[in-house]
């Protein structure tokens, strides 16, 4: 059986031009955060990702494609 787990959902990391980080997940369109650093925006952008996910899941919509191996019940 294979685990899925947030962590292991591939992010996209940049760096501006002014310093600020920006992390985005692909899979999830319009999910992107920023931080000071390249570890507070994956951690922005993972967070932004669950509230995402469990939005769906409070009103009975599809949860996005990265998730629907986080959340299943085996």
């Amino acid at each position: 059986m294979e685990t899925i787990t947030v962590e292991s959902i591939p992010i996209l990391v940049g760096l501006e031009e002014d310093g600020r980080w920006w992390a985005d997940i692909e899979s999830m369109p319009g999910v992107m955060a920023y931080g000071e650093t390249r570890e507070s925006a994956i951690a922005a952008v993972r967070a932004l990702a669950l509230r995402v996910a469990a939005d769906c899941i409070d009103h009975g919509e599809q949860i996005p494609e990265p998730f629907t191996k986080v959340f299943s019940v085996a």
